[in-house]
């Protein structure tokens, strides 16, 4: 079988641009059916170990620690951006003038802004664009979908939304880029709120009216060491600094379709580890899932005599889950996610059509965040208004 070749180009390789570099290794071990075969062309990062370490062990081409090497380069066809947000605008931008593909870790831009400026040039530039809402991808949302899409659950009036992270609960955690405004734009809504949201996007629909408000808890952290993430953590005594954006945001919403909805998220919560979870209510019945649980997910039908929650187990007759193990109940895992995302996207490329989610769903995101950043400030409801360059 003939397969077009992808010339690929990862800008930052730290966490998330090993786990995208580890999924386009693994794409051809799971998807025979695929149309592409990804090459590992060129990394750039400002850490020359992990330059080494994406050459030596992952199979880059070759390493840089200039952005912009990626971009010239002639055999990249698609630039993949894991780089911290506030530089995201600068290298998308760049891309998309090179005539390059762009993939981008959400929302796109650290600000609602920059991402309205983003999407626009991608769009003048007529590259397909991607963004990383990978939660879609989990076979069991997508099978929720599925059933919201056919009616089973009727008419949908309520939606919570909540991502608890435990991520910046340690006082001790470094003040990473993540929690400095030049450098990630707003806080966990711009990080993990985007991620909640845009769930609800896709499976509810589009929010049209808004009120939310936001909090710092932790507002000193230890500076960081050379490398250091969040995940890494300072000494008492160590030097401090301020955390500039916000620990947690709340919201209370209303959909186009005239379903109400609540989203909850935070970085400094105890207890939950990662809880991305949604609950959906319908005339007839009920959804929830976490992921947390990603593999299961509680299914309510009042067509059901048994008038309760049944739990629902991943299995190879849901979307995706197939490709990865055999079976009901043998789970996958999150970096699987992230596999089917990189699929998907690539499979968009290979076939020269706009991918989804892409950078417009990322402007459906920012544009629900403007408003809620304007309700913060002015402690009222505000309008959803859809952002554009003007």
């Amino acid at each position: 079988m003939s397969r077009e070749r992808i010339g690929l180009g990862v800008i930052g390789f730290g966490w998330m641009g090993q786990a995208h570099t580890r999924s386009y290794i693994r794409i051809p071990t799971l998807f025979p059916e695929r149309t592409f075969d990804p090459d590992l062309t060129i990394i750039s990062d400002n850490v020359t170990d992990r330059i080494d370490q994406a050459v030596e062990s992952f199979g880059f081409r070759s390493g840089t620690t200039d952005w912009a090497d990626v971009i010239n380069h002639p055999e990249v066809d698609v630039v993949c951006i894991c780089a911290p947000n506030m530089l995201h605008e600068r290298v998308a931008v760049a891309a998309a003038a090179a005539g390059k593909h762009v993939f981008c870790e959400k929302p796109v831009g650290g600000t609602p802004e920059q991402t309205v400026r983003i999407e626009a040039a991608a769009r003048a530039a007529g590259v397909i664009t991607g963004v990383g809402y990978n939660y879609r991808w989990a076979p069991l949302v997508q099978y929720a979908k599925q059933l919201i899409d056919e009616g089973s659950l009727g008419e949908i009036t309520n939606y919570r939304g909540r991502f608890f992270s435990m991520y910046g609960a340690d006082p001790m955690g470094l003040l990473s880029w993540r929690f400095k405004h030049d450098q990630a734009g707003y806080g966990v809504s711009t990080d993990i709120l985007s991620h909640s949201i845009d769930l609800a996007h896709m499976l509810v629909g589009p929010i049209t009216k808004v009120v939310g408000t936001g909090h710092t808890y932790i507002t000193e952290r230890p500076l960081p060491k050379a490398g250091g993430t969040h995940y890494d953590r300072g000494r008492p005594g160590d030097p401090t600094g301020p955390v500039e954006n916000e620990d947690y945001f709340a919201a209370m919403v209303e959909f186009a379709s005239g379903a109400r909805g609540v989203f909850e998220t935070s970085r400094s919560i105890i207890g939950p580890e990662s809880q991305n979870a949604f609950e959906v209510y319908g005339t007839e019945g009920s959804i929830m899932w976490n992921l947390e649980t990603m593999n299961e997910m509680k299914l309510y039908l009042t067509s059901d005599r048994a008038r309760g929650y049944t739990t629902v187990y991943a299995g190879d007759r849901y979307p995706y889950h197939g490709h990865f193990v055999p079976g009901d109940a043998n789970a996958i895992g999150y970096e699987d996610m992230k596999v089917i995302e990189d699929y998907e996207f690539l499979s968009s490329v290979a076939a020269g059509r706009q991918h989804h989610p892409g950078f417009s769903e990322a402007i459906d995101y920012v544009s629900v965040q403007d408003a809620l950043i304007r309700s913060w400030r002015s402690e009222r409801w505000e309008t959803v208004t859809r952002l554009a360059e003007v």
